[in-house]
């Protein structure tokens, strides 16, 4: 059986800041109970100020004891789970994520507070394969500076570690009166709980971003967007909760593990296939066989990962060919024609008019509305891949219309297959898509708050509601979407 152990912090009063908050002691109490009564983890490591253990007061100096000591040698292995949830105050200084212990101060901040950078790569000598790092942590209210978040996701990303973030580096993570917590925890817990059963990364992440803005609607409290990132892109089907997963979930997991191993890629298709195992509860025999096959063929290979062949490495880097310019066919009138009588004028009207946010907005709610999810607020991949294609077409052209060409679903597709793009994932074209639409910059994907509603922004930049699941860049609903519109024509 896997392990699963955790790292959990909530500190609402600092001794040198005049900033206390109301629920982060809370909300780490929660997720504790959480996590040790319904997710069933063996251990727990429960930083709060109120802790009647000397060695597990949130100070910095036990903190970081505890990262050195207990992280020195690896103790978990392989299909094992290490989560690490802080909630409290976070910093941002000289481009480095802080979090802040009880005792951290302001006027010195690198050598008082502990390093995000830091705690990532102690995570990583754990063993486990499977790190999650929830941070709540951007409280600075009133403040203009840029709250944490850059550095903790590039850092992750490189590690391989599944980051959650409370909201992006430029909106405020709140607590709600009424709610008695955060309410990014709130809406954490519920996901992971019986009222959003979110047995997967993806479906945490979908249920969060819009469950979480929904809350703050709700409570008159400002946008707020979660931000998740997965690296790599089959980690976002890894099942969290066995007892929540689905036929569904264990199939999508089997397909990626499947892929990975045909591609070679033994470690991850290794770390697949133990997560199925994991979520069977042992009874998956496909699963059984492939770690066995895995086993045989690392032997074989004096258990050395198999790199990429010099050729293929030649068509992984070789410069991507531009996309032809102005090749997307652009209908005079386009008709607003919909499969369930679906009215597109308001959306017509905002893209005549030039109001590119507005209209990406609309789009979303009318691609939910086509296809019968409303409610859930987010479209999964078997959504789009069943769209109706009249409806599908009457968004494309419209987009394609009012922007002379520059935008629109069919103008990324084009784009992306200029680049050599297909239903298999590659990491680096899917990074030269996002550079060549300009969602990536500087080696760094934006947010979606940071997109360009405006002509001036390059080709294929709008829409952004599927690229970007307002956080992390969901390549599989991407790939889906250009699947349909081949099947619809378009």
């Amino acid at each position: 059986m896997a392990k699963n152990w955790a790292f959990v912090i909530g500190i609402n009063e600092y001794e040198h800041l005049q900033r206390p908050l109301k629920y982060a002691k809370r909300d780490a109490e929660l997720m504790r109970d959480f996590l040790c009564n319904e997710a069933g983890f063996e251990k727990v490591y429960h930083f709060s100020e109120d802790s009647s253990e000397k060695q597990l007061l949130p100070t910095r100096s036990n903190v970081m004891r505890l990262l050195h000591v207990r992280f020195e040698q690896p103790f978990m292995s392989a299909g094992d789970n290490f989560w690490f949830f802080f909630s409290g105050h976070g910093v941002r200084q000289n481009g480095c994520d802080y979090l802040m212990p009880t005792d951290g101060f302001p006027e010195d901040i690198a050598n008082s507070n502990i390093s995000v950078n830091y705690i990532i790569q102690r995570l990583r000598r754990c063993g486990a394969d499977n790190i999650i790092l929830i941070l709540d942590a951007c409280r600075d209210e009133g403040k203009s500076v840029e709250g944490i978040g850059r550095e903790t996701a590039e850092q992750a990303r490189q590690m391989g570690v599944i980051s959650i973030a409370s909201c992006s580096p430029n909106q405020i993570s709140y607590e709600i009166e009424d709610l008695q917590q955060g309410v990014f925890t709130c809406a954490l817990l519920e996901g992971l709980g019986t009222q959003g059963k979110c047995a997967t990364v993806e479906r945490l992440n979908q249920y969060l971003i819009h469950r979480v803005p929904e809350l703050n609607r709700q409570c008159g409290k400002p946008k707020q967007t979660p931000l998740t990132l997965v690296e790599p892109i089959e980690k976002s089907h890894l099942i969290l909760l066995p007892k929540y997963a689905t036929s569904a979930d264990i199939a999508m997991l089997k397909t990626d593990a499947y892929r990975v191993e045909v591609n070679k890629n033994l470690e991850l298709a290794k770390q697949l296939w133990i997560r199925v195992l994991a979520a069977s509860y042992g009874h998956d025999m496909e699963a059984v066989e492939a770690i066995g096959r895995i086993a045989i063929s690392q032997k074989q290979q004096g258990s050395i990962p198999d790199q990429p062949s010099s050729e293929n490495r030649a068509k992984t880097e070789k410069s991507p060919q531009p996309a032809p310019p102005n090749s997307t066919f652009i209908e005079p009138d386009a008709p607003l024609k919909s499969e369930g009588g679906l009215d597109y004028t308001k959306l017509r009207d905002l893209l005549a008019t030039g109001e590119w946010q507005k209209a990406d907005e609309e789009t979303l709610n009318k691609m939910l509305e086509a296809a019968g999810r409303t409610e859930e607020r987010w479209l999964r991949s078997e959504d789009i891949a069943r769209f109706p294609c009249e409806d599908l077409r009457t968004i494309d052209q419209l987009w394609v219309k009012y922007s002379n060409g520059r935008f629109g679903f069919s103008v990324q597709k084009r784009i992306y297959e200029s680049l050599g793009g297909s239903r298999e994932y590659d990491r680096k074209i899917w990074e030269a898509f996002g550079d060549r639409v300009g969602w990536r910059v500087n080696n760094t994907w934006l947010y979606y708050n940071d997109l360009k509603f405006s002509t001036l922004a390059p080709e294929g930049h709008l829409p952004g509601v599927l690229g970007f699941g307002g956080s992390m860049v969901l390549w599989g609903s991407r790939c889906s979407l250009a699947s349909r519109l081949v099947e619809c024509n378009i």
